[in-house]
């Protein structure tokens, strides 16, 4: 089954409140979020702490400190996110081999599930944080007609 962690999860939610709140032009504290979503602040502040060296947000210090996108919600994709705590999604380890597996030459199910992550893939990365800061009825997959299809 493809999960994400606990901590991509967060990371999510972290980004979605940043960016619903983007247009105001300042910083937000790790309480602010964590009390926003009851997520635990320690928790939440490892979360930021990944993300800001993942360079998806900035970190700010001083008075008016806090937190914020580092580029605009519409080019972070839920993919920059999910990979900066789990690595780039993948539902077989032979999808992580580079070359041929023992298996290679009786597996029938390799190409076809390349090409299901493949389609992962492409759909995490048409997806980008602005999307997910809209009503759940309005939520667009922009690139859908993009995902390889299992039976081309």
């Amino acid at each position: 089954m493809l999960k994400l962690t606990k901590r991509a999860d967060y990371g999510m939610m972290a980004m979605r409140y940043l960016a619903e709140h983007a247009n105001r032009g300042k910083a937000y504290s790790a309480r602010d979020i964590a009390d926003a979503y009851d997520i635990p602040l320690p928790v939440l502040a490892k979360t930021l702490q990944t993300l800001t060296r993942a360079r998806l947000v900035v970190s700010r210090h001083g008075a008016l400190g806090g937190y914020a996108l580092a580029r605009p919600a519409e080019s972070i994709s839920t993919l920059d996110v999910i990979s900066a705590f789990d690595g780039p999604p993948v539902i077989t380890s032979c999808s992580t081999i580079h070359g041929n597996c023992e298996m290679a030459s009786r597996c029938k199910v390799r190409e076809p599930l390349r090409r299901v992550n493949d389609g992962i893939r492409t759909l995490l990365t048409s997806i980008s944080i602005a999307d997910l800061t809209e009503p759940e009825e309005g939520l667009r997959i922009h690139d859908a007609d993009r995902l390889v299809h299992i039976h081309d």
